[in-house]
């Protein structure tokens, strides 16, 4: 049975075959927000597994061109209780599925802040024993950027560098919106271990993570974070 992982954001797909030892193979990730014909780089399979955070139309659009290349298709929603995972929220459709990937795919490793940046910075605690402790969402450093350029043409949407005091306005602007980020990262680790009175490893994963890893305490690197965690769905309720 040949088995893929979908994961859909707000600018691209991510997808990976599934081995059968339950790893994942090379990651294919195709553009959906430049005018080009995404759907048409999809591969082709017998089942796929689809996690969604992407708007409607773009959803459905995915699973329309998957239906005519799978046999099978699952798409896979936030549970209150997976395996190990238990979520913090009352009511699990209010939290996203990739945060809830992320952190299934963490499940047993140990106390974790798991931390997406992608449209959204995403920050989430488990605990040793995989409970879900909550977390914060706030935009990303590119989601700054842009916004600032909404409201203030003159301020760019790129470039600068970053400085902890910057001497221009393009580097000002990359370090107060980088800065924001890796100051709430920093301040959730340390509430996290005054939380649970113990180390918390910091997980990373995300397009926007890049820029902020050099300058983040020893991490573990996760790119493929979301996709991990559906292979761990995968094996708890498909296999």
């Amino acid at each position: 049975m040949n088995t893929w992982l979908f994961d859909l954001g707000n600018t691209r797909v991510k997808c990976a075959p599934l081995h059968a030892d339950g790893g994942i193979g090379e990651t294919l990730a195709i553009a959906h927000d430049d005018g080009s014909d995404w759907l048409d780089a999809l591969p082709s399979g017998t089942v796929a597994c689809i996690a969604s955070v992407a708007a409607d139309a773009r959803r459905a659009a995915l699973v329309d061109a998957l239906c005519a290349r799978f046999t099978r298709l699952h798409r896979v929603r936030t549970e209150r209780v997976l395996g190990p995972l238990r979520i913090a929220y009352e009511d699990p459709t209010h939290l996203g599925v990739d945060r809830f990937l992320a952190m299934l795919g963490q499940c047993g490793q140990g106390p974790a802040l798991v931390v997406g940046v992608g449209t959204a910075l995403t920050i989430d605690l488990l605990d040793a024993e995989s409970r879900h402790h909550g977390g914060r969402i706030a935009p990303s450093p590119r989601l700054m950027r842009e916004a600032l350029h909404a409201r203030a043409a003159q301020l760019p949407v790129e470039g600068g560098g970053y400085a902890e005091f910057a001497d221009d306005t393009d580097h000002a602007l990359a370090s107060g919106c980088e800065g924001a980020a890796l100051a709430l990262i920093e301040r959730s680790l340390e509430a996290a271990e005054s939380t649970l009175g113990m180390p918390v490893a910091l997980c990373l994963h995300g397009g926007g993570a890049e820029v902020l890893r050099d300058r983040l305490p020893a991490h573990r690197w996760l790119p493929d974070a979301v996709l991990r965690g559906l292979a761990r769905w995968h094996a708890l309720r498909i296999a």
